[in-house]
């Protein structure tokens, strides 16, 4: 289905230590971490807390397991706070990535978001964007994307779970107002299908703005249940939402053949917040990786 070298296959530290709720996966060291990634199959990583920020240490560490860095997480506060406090972060975080080899930056956007909030009920409190924050946003967007094209590299905007980009409406405007050569799309099919979208209507509209893929899945009893209960976004995780592709709801093989039909070359992270005491995390990337063989070929 793919040429050789076309996708490079990853897997997000998240399933092991959870960056928004760190007892999850409190006791699970950085060097377990990547040695489990490699022994499961994957050769990248996205970044985790855990993980040192010294580059020298973290290349020596990466390499012996055979890992790469994908990329790294980046939050934005374009509507919220002034820009010149997201730029001097964010050319921190460029420089970093940079350093580890990484041609693209995941950016979301966290004014008002309601995502690390352990109360608040990540549909019904859902933010929604002004007139003045969403110009905010998109001008803001296209500087730092002028400041990743400082390294060669890429921006890729993550819609959400309780943030101002999560919705099908709610992306397709950022689509429509962005500079294509500015701003790219992360595709990830775990935050649209618990939102309640199309993710392959997604997938097809904006296949030529899409530069990094998250392979996420859903169990939807616990998505219909986050509803009907009124859960916050983080009681979601906790709850166990989020899966592994192939333990969950979305079939894949669909996702995989529009990508490859399309020619798409990049990175396929697999990330699925879970609490590692009741999902192994090794356990789980065996099983993503299994999945993952059986239906890309990959």
């Amino acid at each position: 289905m793919f040429m050789d070298k076309q996708v490079k296959l990853a897997i997000a530290p998240i399933g092991w230590t959870n960056d928004d709720l760190p007892e999850l996966g409190g006791e699970a060291t950085f060097e377990q971490c990547i040695s489990e990634m490699a022994l499961a199959g994957f050769t990248g990583s996205e970044v985790g807390n855990k993980y040192p920020r010294d580059t020298g240490i973290l290349k020596k560490a990466l390499e012996l397991r055979g890992i790469s860095i994908a990329s790294a997480w980046f939050s934005s506060f374009l509507t919220s706070k002034p820009f010149e406090d997201t730029k001097a972060a964010f050319i921190e975080h460029r420089d970093f990535l940079h350093e580890m080899g990484a041609d693209v930056i995941v950016v979301s956007e966290q004014g008002n978001s309601i995502q690390g909030q352990m109360e608040t009920p990540v549909f019904d409190q859902k933010p929604v964007f002004t007139e003045e924050e969403w110009q905010l946003l998109v001008d803001g967007l296209h500087r730092l994307g002028d400041l990743a094209a400082e390294k060669d590299m890429k921006i890729v905007y993550h819609h959400h779970m309780g943030t101002g980009i999560q919705t099908t409406d709610e992306i397709a405007r950022l689509m429509d107002e962005t500079d294509a050569d500015k701003v790219s799309l992360l595709y990830d099919t775990g935050h649209l299908v618990f939102s309640g979208e199309d993710h392959l209507h997604i997938l097809k509209t904006y296949m030529d703005r899409i530069r990094h893929v998250h392979l996420k899945d859903i169990r939807a009893e616990v998505a219909q249940k986050v509803r009907d209960e009124k859960w916050s976004f983080l009681r979601a995780v906790k709850g166990g939402v989020f899966t592994v592709p192939g333990d969950g709801v979305i079939d894949f093989k669909p996702v995989f053949e529009a990508l490859s039909e399309a020619g798409y070359t990049g990175w396929f992270v697999v990330e699925a917040e879970q609490d590692p005491a009741l999902a192994n995390p090794f356990e789980y990337a065996l099983k993503a990786r299994r999945y993952i063989r059986e239906t890309s070929g990959l």
